[in-house]
């Protein structure tokens, strides 16, 4: 198994209603400060409906980019519940996913 699929299989462990951070979700494949190569990957994920990379947020709690833009990533955090202001994750503790 190569690394962007164990970065994708390792995200659908992600539930709805929650969020990973880059930082954390490489670690949790064995990757050191992988943050930047985790994003890369989430941009080519070739599977958005089914691996949610939506779920991936920065470590700060600002939402971060996404393939098809960051409006479209916060209408879907918003629909599974995630609350966002000023493009941030509010109470990102009470949400975020812990692998």
């Amino acid at each position: 198994m190569n690394i962007q699929e164990k970065i994708y299989k390792k995200l659908l462990e992600v539930p709805k209603g929650q969020i990973t951070t880059y930082g954390d979700l490489a670690k949790a494949v064995g990757l050191k400060n992988g943050q930047r190569a985790v994003g890369k990957i989430m941009n080519k994920n070739p599977y958005p409906v089914i691996i949610p990379c939506h779920r991936v947020v920065m470590s700060t709690g600002k939402i971060g980019g996404y393939a098809y833009g960051e409006h479209v990533k916060t209408k879907m955090l918003n629909d599974e519940g995630i609350e966002i202001q000023n493009g941030k994750i509010v109470k990102l503790e009470n949400v975020l996913y812990r692998f």
